[in-house]
């Protein structure tokens, strides 16, 4: 135990910017490809920007499963379910980190629709819960917002904030607020590439950029880099039948070394 908890402490040193309720990644798509998934259109991107949901048009749902640093205590757990109607898409997002004696679960309710043919927009309401063995548990609501510009058949634009009231866990410590811009540019129809800035008032600036080529709708190869820490990330997609999409990704750290990810969606 005592090894665990060191390298949790230093995990934290590392990354804490990315617990507390904060966005998870985009799936393991968003993995693959650094992180740069503010401008995803998919259900993928409704995990990190609640505006990628008014894209869809048909019921979807999603898993994904991460564990940092291969160690079997630091697992983190996502699920996403999105209904799309006339009235705009309803999103129901989930999220687990931690082991048993730290773990937090994060559930969300997300509302997105299309203003017009270029401009969408999306929201969510989040319930955040901590819980530490032998402190109990504690719970608060905040929300984020999200908004993506599809510039061109070929660029996308998206903005997310997460957090903006500074909600608060306890008396000396907030929630992290994060904001987030970037594009996506397709160039052809089997490539994409992803570019995202990401601020957290409490740390430095990240600075996130992925790659995705794919081969006869079938395979897509995904390769990314972030910045602070700095990590490499890659990973493939495989359209296992019409309606089910298979995605395994991984980022690697320098010190701390892999975290490897898988991801099922559904697409009805």
């Amino acid at each position: 135990m005592k090894l665990l908890s060191t390298i949790f402490s230093l995990f934290l040193g590392f990354s804490a910017y990315t617990q507390n309720g904060a966005p998870p990644s985009a799936g393991a798509r968003g993995t693959a490809m650094g992180n740069a998934s503010v401008a995803f259109d998919d259900l993928n991107g409704g995990l990190s920007n609640q505006a990628a949901l008014a894209n869809l048009e048909s019921i979807q749902a999603g898993v994904f499963a991460e564990q940092r640093f291969l160690i079997a205590d630091l697992n983190s757990f996502s699920g996403i379910f999105a209904l799309p109607t006339n009235s705009g898409t309803f999103g129901l997002a989930v999220n687990y980190f931690g082991f048993s004696a730290y773990n937090e679960q994060k559930i969300g309710l997300a509302y997105a629709r299309k203003f017009s043919k270029k401009v969408s927009v999306g929201a969510q309401v989040d319930y955040l819960n901590t819980s530490i063995e032998e402190y109990g548990n504690r719970g608060v609501i905040t929300f984020e917002l999200g908004m993506q510009f599809e510039l061109s058949k070929e660029l996308r634009f998206g903005t997310h904030i997460y957090n903006p009231i500074r909600t608060s866990v306890n008396l000396e410590e907030n929630l992290p607020t994060i904001f987030k811009i970037g594009g996506a540019y397709t160039p052809a129809e089997n490539l994409v590439v992803a570019a995202e800035i990401e601020q957290d008032l409490d740390y430095d600036t990240r600075f996130k950029m992925g790659v995705e080529y794919g081969f006869l709708d079938v395979l897509d190869l995904r390769i990314g880099i972030q910045s602070n820490p700095t990590s490499v990330t890659f990973g493939l997609g495989l359209n296992l039948k019409e309606n089910f999409f298979l995605d395994f990704a991984s980022a690697y750290h320098q010190v701390l070394g892999f975290s490897p990810s898988i991801g099922i969606i559904y697409r009805k």
